[in-house]
């Protein structure tokens, strides 16, 4: 066993040790509640975190009035940090009613100095911060916070190993996601993610092969292969292996029927990868490809590193291979100097290219990025108006696109009882569109065909057949 594990393997026996004596002196278990905020990364991230606390003895109940309560946060943009000090704002209430409670945070926002400054200031009555790049040290963190009555901060600036292996607890047992690499070396202006997560730091192939295998004879169906930047997979290995490569050999794992990943940058996108994503039926009939902004000129300005016309014969070349491929998108309104005339560009990309579904943002200035600096940052009126106009073009085209396999039958995978209906069940399509239809407990995790009776939109109703 690698020594930084077997260190954490040590301390999770360690704080299993102080939790059963504070359980046995209140006469109860001691509860956890995990808040996740962001991406599909942070929701691993928390799998690993309940992880380690069930098996240090608490009982995750997901509630924020528990003993431990961990945030796990997100820095994409502001109103994610307000979020945060939103929460931190009422739970300084349920300590006060609970003096041993403790409350941890962790995630990108906690790479942020001015964040943790704040918090060290203003909200003296957490326990434990710690940030991306050492989330495996989560239980030797736990021991430190449990036996000292000071805050603990452990904040890394540039991350160190990579350490996986350690106690996970998937939130469904039939699909999970598995990272495959860490960080990011796009450095796009706007974007503060390579600053909290760090340099790109790819996982060995054979490790996460092994990792995969291990899930589907634990009755995984379904995988989604996670990174900031998917398509740039392999490059700072040893021996390099395309994203590609790697993906043709997930598919050849037995049990394992359904294969996602997120996300894609365009610029990286190769037709090796297109070429395997078509040749096989494992892998799910969804893209998610963002855009950011159709003008060219803007593109440039965001170090994106393709332009308007590049990023439409791409989608020419996917649609030729995969016509039924679902394509969505993230697109930002407002970044700094955008024109009327550079909106129009992105409306005539959404227009053309008619996205199944796209998340739109307004810009939102983050301190560090070089996009920050800018002086030229687009009045609130304009960005408003360009927002609403977007927003309507996307559900538009989406709803179109979703119509159109009204009266088809699709394989469904079932993740749960409807939280209206108990008499129906809630799964997803290959393109990742949500059915509800007639059904009981007996078939969560199962693959089944599905009529697609009505679409309500942006979702089915259905009957199995």
């Amino acid at each position: 066993m690698d020594k930084e594990l077997e260190k954490q393997y040590y301390y999770i026996a360690k704080a299993r040790e102080i939790v059963k004596e504070k359980s046995e002196a209140l006469g109860r278990p001691l509860t956890a509640g995990i808040v996740t905020m962001g991406c599909q990364m942070n929701a691993r991230d928390s799998e690993k975190l309940n992880g380690i606390l069930t098996a240090v003895g608490y009982e995750v109940t997901g509630k924020e009035d528990a003993d431990l309560v961990v945030y796990n946060t997100c820095t994409v943009r502001e109103n994610a940090n307000n979020k945060v000090y939103g929460h931190l704002g009422y739970l300084q209430n349920y300590k006060k009613h609970n003096p041993e409670m403790k409350i941890a945070m962790c995630g990108c926002m906690m790479q942020e100095p001015a964040v943790v400054e704040k918090i060290r200031e203003s909200y003296r009555f957490v326990d434990l911060i710690f940030g991306t790049h050492n989330l495996y040290k989560f239980a030797e963190l736990l021991v430190q916070m449990l036996e000292s009555d000071q805050m603990v901060i452990d904040v890394w600036e540039e991350a160190g190993s990579v350490v996986e292996s350690l106690p996970t607890k998937r939130k469904y047992s039939f699909k999970t996601g598995v990272n495959i690499m860490f960080g990011c070396n796009n450095f796009c202006s706007y974007c503060i993610v390579p600053y909290v997560r760090g340099r790109e730091r790819s996982r060995e192939p054979q490790e996460i092969l092994s990792e995969i295998k291990a899930y589907a004879e634990d009755g995984v169906c379904e995988v989604m292969l996670l990174g900031q930047n998917v398509n740039s997979y392999g490059k700072t290995l040893e021996n390099p292996v395309s994203f590609a490569n790697l993906l043709q050999q997930v598919t050849e794992i037995d049990g394992i029927e359904r294969i996602r990943f997120m996300t894609s940058h365009p610029k990286d996108l190769s037709d090796e990868l297109i070429g395997v994503m078509a040749g096989s039926d494992k892998i799910c009939r969804h893209l998610h490809l963002p855009l950011q902004s159709g003008s060219t000129r803007i593109l440039k300005d965001m170090n994106r590193r393709y332009t308007k016309e590049s990023y439409l014969a791409l989608v020419d070349r996917i649609r030729n291979a995969m016509p039924d491929i679902a394509l969505t998108t993230d697109i930002i309104v407002g970044y700094p100097g955008e024109t009327e005339e550079d909106f129009m560009e992105t409306m005539d990309v959404v227009r053309r290219v008619e996205y199944d579904s796209a998340f739109t943002f307004i810009y939102s200035k983050r301190t560090g990025t070089p996009a920050a600096k800018r002086t030229d940052q687009v009045p609130k009126e304009e960005v408003d108006r360009h927002f609403a106009m977007l927003l309507s073009e996307v559900q538009e085209a989406g709803a179109r696109r979703a119509k159109r396999l009204e009266g088809s039958i699709g394989k469904v995978l079932v993740e749960q009882i409807n939280r209206q209906d108990a008499g129906l069940v809630t799964g997803r399509l290959e393109n990742n569109s949500v059915v509800h239809f007639p059904g009981g407990s007996d078939l969560i995790g199962q693959i089944v065909p599905v009529y697609l009776k009505e679409c309500k939109g942006f979702y089915y109703i259905g009957e199995m057949r």
